[in-house]
């Protein structure tokens, strides 16, 4: 018998409902088609009642800064930061900002973290909403889930923010790369330079992992490929159901 697994979606603003069709359409397709995979349900998640049911959280792509100030007013902000410190957390634009240690470009007066991921992330990193963009990923992971098809993944970038750096905290588990975009997709420089090296540039990085927390800068839940859902589900949240939790 496959295990169960509740899969969450922050609900209080931004892209949740195409998470959730993605989500479903997964669970369907994996009853006949995906093996190993472990019955999947949803739950939105807009109350800390509601964040309890779940063994995983999606936090979608939106706006950052709302999102936080609704986290807080809906009494999630804590609990939040206490979940993903045992279970598996995925955060997608908006929510990759939240799950950074620290960000650029912020508002005025600063936005609240859930932090988690030993990252610095810039917001808009890629420019204004007219300078959003469609490109092919390069994947950096061996996982099989990410790469047993033949198809090009399309990652779309809404605003999208930017990984500036990445650090190694001996006490957290080692980020590891999963995808990254060519150089030539990213923005200048401030001074005005292209960038031209894949290997040494942390902007490139667009999906990332950090023991069960994972990033990406761009929108899986805005294409039709699912192979990003299916990752979260069967390679992160299906094996943290059957080995103790350990920090994030």
């Amino acid at each position: 018998m496959p295990i169960s697994v509740v899969v969450g979606i922050l609900a209080l603003q931004g892209a949740f409902a195409e998470h959730q069709t993605t989500l479903n359409n997964l669970a369907t397709k994996s009853c006949t088609k995906v093996k190993s995979m472990p019955h999947l349900t949803c739950q939105l998640v807009r109350t800390p009642a509601e964040l309890a049911l779940c063994d995983a959280l999606i936090i979608p792509g939106g706006e950052s800064t709302t999102m936080a100030l609704l986290a807080r007013v809906n009494g999630l902000l804590e609990p939040l930061k206490e979940f993903l410190k045992i279970k598996p957390v995925w955060g997608t634009c908006a929510g990759a900002i939240l799950l950074a240690e620290s960000i650029e470009g912020s508002k005025k007066g600063g936005q609240e973290l859930l932090g988690g991921m030993s990252v610095k992330i810039g917001r808009n990193g890629f420019g204004s909403q007219i300078d959003s963009f469609e490109g092919p990923l390069i994947f950096s992971s061996d996982s099989e889930t990410l790469t047993n098809r033949s198809e090009e993944f399309i990652g779309v970038f809404i605003r999208a923010p930017i990984v500036l750096s990445v650090m190694e905290d001996p006490s957290l588990p080692k980020p590891q790369v999963l995808a990254k975009i060519p150089p030539q997709a990213l923005p200048p420089y401030d001074d005005g330079t292209e960038a031209t090296n894949l290997e040494e540039d942390p902007r490139t990085i667009v999906a990332l992992r950090q023991g069960n927390l994972v990033l990406t800068t761009f929108h899986p839940e805005l294409t039709r490929d699912d192979r990003f859902h299916e990752y979260f589900v069967r390679d992160v949240v299906a094996p943290s159901l059957s080995t103790p939790p350990t920090p994030s």
